[in-house]
């Protein structure tokens, strides 16, 4: 079996051709989620730790609901129902961005409600003692330091976030895996592509941990 695999056909032309532009549009979907995602589930994590019932009960069911979802089936309605609800097609690239930016703003949320949560109550009240607002005390004191604690796992969950891009197929995104599968079909070889894809994936993403490890050792020295 291992015989019968042959690799030659994977020149650099044809990476170039079939394979760099569904890198590239793979790094784009991550890095527009994570920023996205952080944002809103910063948002998120506000509402459900203001103490108002009106806007920690929307967050809440927000944040269990994407979270109870497989995102492929996200994917699929975003892509089908959203087309009928503005009455005009969306590309499969920008209805993938706004798919994964919703979707993962659900786990950012409760990753950033974690860390504020982290944040000692001593601190939020010394804000409140020198006269900050509910919002000067988390932009100015609670936020950075949650930012700070959470920072290792934020990076972790846009790894995942990565790997998770691959479920674009759903919808015919042309995504890193999509290049090797069309590079797979045009030369009558998809078992040789499949594999060097999982090389390619694991090799981003393990590299991308040993950072993330690098990094959290660094961060508990700091504290």
């Amino acid at each position: 079996m291992l015989a019968a695999l042959d690799f030659s056909f994977l020149s650099g032309e044809v990476l170039r051709a079939f394979v760099l532009n569904g890198l590239i549009f793979s790094v784009q979907l991550t890095l527009i989620a994570m920023v996205g995602g952080i944002v809103l589930g910063t948002a998120l994590a506000l509402m459900r730790l203001s103490g108002k019932r009106w806007l920690a009960l929307p967050a809440a069911a927000y944040v269990n609901t994407m979270r109870s979802i497989p995102l492929v089936m996200v994917i699929l309605w975003f892509f089908l129902l959203i087309p009928l609800l503005i009455g005009r097609p969306m590309g499969a690239e920008v209805s993938a961005m706004i798919t994964f930016t919703l979707f993962e703003a659900a786990y950012f949320s409760e990753i950033m409600r974690a860390g504020i949560q982290s944040v000692p109550k001593g601190q939020v009240a010394a804000g409140y003692a020198v006269g900050m607002s509910y919002s000067q005390t988390m932009q100015l004191i609670v936020l950075p330091q949650a930012f700070r604690n959470m920072l290792p796992v934020l990076l972790t969950q846009t790894i995942i976030l990565f790997q998770d891009t691959s479920l674009v197929y759903a919808i015919g995104a042309y995504d890193l895996l999509k290049g090797f599968e069309v590079a797979g079909k045009n030369f009558n070889r998809p078992v040789e592509t499949y594999l060097v894809a999982a090389v390619v994936y694991f090799i981003i993403c393990f590299s991308l941990s040993m950072l993330v490890r690098r990094l959290q050792k660094k961060i508990a020295i700091i504290r």
